[in-house]
């Protein structure tokens, strides 16, 4: 069976203010933080897209491809390719971000060693649910509520990864967890069932 997992904030920690501070420091530039557990880079500081695109292009790339993978992902992953089951590393990472964000990707994922089968890179949040749908992927795991609830009402089985920015309306998504052993546990029963 092919299951969808996102990248970003799900096989990943992604530390968006510290990098982004320092940097804001260090040229000194007037932007203040917002809010620490934003999603969305650009909602972190009181910055604007530009800013943001000029803070990637100069090095701020290192804040996703250098976050440490969520304990446990690599061994769920494993097990899952062990069992049989495809992985496909569905993310929203977009090519005027990481110029190739299919090989960004593909770096960070071997350079940790967790297994996959596929990257589907560039696919925006409210698409992915859709995406699952229309390639007969089953269940999908992100951090994204956008993703999850529109996937779940499309039929696609979601299992949100909760964490500070998406725990407000984590309720309203049937499935989620707040790390890779509880998302095994989850998967132990819906890979039964399904």
């Amino acid at each position: 069976m092919k299951i969808a997992v996102d990248l970003d904030d799900t096989l990943s920690v992604v530390d968006r203010v510290t990098r982004a501070g320092g940097y804001i420091e260090r040229y000194h530039l007037p932007f203040k933080l917002v809010d620490e557990n934003a999603h969305a880079l650009v909602n972190v500081y009181d910055w604007e897209i530009e800013d943001v695109l000029k803070f990637v292009r100069e090095g701020g790339i290192t804040v996703f491809t250098d976050a440490e993978a969520r304990k446990g992902a690599r061994e769920v992953l494993t097990a899952l390719k062990k069992a049989g089951h495809e992985i496909v590393v569905l993310t929203a990472r977009q090519r005027e971000w990481f110029v190739n964000p299919e090989k960004v990707s593909r770096d960070w994922l071997e350079k940790r060693r967790i297994p996959y089968d596929e990257i589907v890179a560039d696919v925006p949040f409210n698409e992915k649910g859709r995406y699952c749908k229309e390639q007969g992927i089953p269940v999908i795991i992100d951090d994204s509520f956008t993703t999850c609830f529109s996937a779940q009402e499309l039929g696609v089985h979601a299992i949100l990864m909760v964490d500070k920015h998406n725990v407000a309306r984590a309720s309203e998504i049937n499935f989620r967890a707040s790390n890779w052993k509880q998302i095994a546990g989850i998967l132990n029963v819906l890979l039964r069932t399904m």
